[in-house]
């Protein structure tokens, strides 16, 4: 039978050769990729995050009673007095939106019948939705809502809802005038009728006592 040469050290020291020069572009091939791949996926979780918190906003007025109130002081801030959308299950709740100027950082405030900035004694849920937001506004005209939101290095975000109406302030009614009530004397008198100055005074018929 004959023999198979086997590989000489000429050819051993190339194949090695070789092999370090493809192994680190092979490397450095699967580190780009896992680089975009992790890149991608927080992407994905920004965009996850914006996509939630801005459903929840668009719940949260939409399922209002209209009565909202819209401040700007120290820190931008939107309340919805009543809203049916609730994320801790409560059948009607209250929730703010509240933008701080630390990191101006966006947060949802849920819960029931309190008042900002909160006391000790609140028993609220605050979310924080998303930092380094450069526009949160939200115009309020007639029966129409206008949302403008923009967090940093993102695209802005703008929607629309119709037919939110404001609630009518009760009027109050009218204090009807009391008549007064007039005494007994009063009735009991009768105005005797001046005499008009034409007219003589009638003589009784008794002669006057010279």
């Amino acid at each position: 039978m004959l023999k198979r040469p086997a590989f000489t050290l000429i050819e051993v020291l190339i194949a090695i050769a070789l092999m370090g020069i493809i192994l680190p572009a092979l490397y450095q091939s699967v580190a780009l990729l896992r680089d975009s791949n992790s890149q991608l996926f927080e992407h994905l979780e920004k965009t996850k995050k914006i996509t939630q918190a801005t459903d929840a906003l668009y719940l949260d007025l939409a399922s209002s009673d209209g009565n909202i109130s819209i401040k700007k002081d120290d820190f931008s801030r939107v309340c919805i007095e009543n809203t049916k959308n609730s994320l801790y299950a409560l059948s009607v709740a209250k929730v703010c939106w509240v933008v701080l100027k630390k990191d101006n950082t966006l947060l949802r405030v849920e819960g029931y019948d309190y008042q900002l900035p909160l006391g000790v004694e609140e028993k609220v849920e605050v979310n924080t939705v998303m930092k380094h937001v450069e526009i949160f506004d939200v115009y309020y005209e007639k029966d129409k809502l206008l949302v403008l939101l923009k967090q940093k290095a993102q695209e802005p975000i703008t929607f629309m809802i119709q037919g939110i109406e404001k609630p009518k302030k009760k009027k109050k009614p009218k204090k009807k005038k009391k008549k007064k009530k007039r005494s007994a004397a009063e009735t009991n008198t009768t105005k005797q009728p001046s005499l008009s100055p034409g007219i003589p005074k009638k003589e009784t018929g008794i002669p006057s006592i010279q």
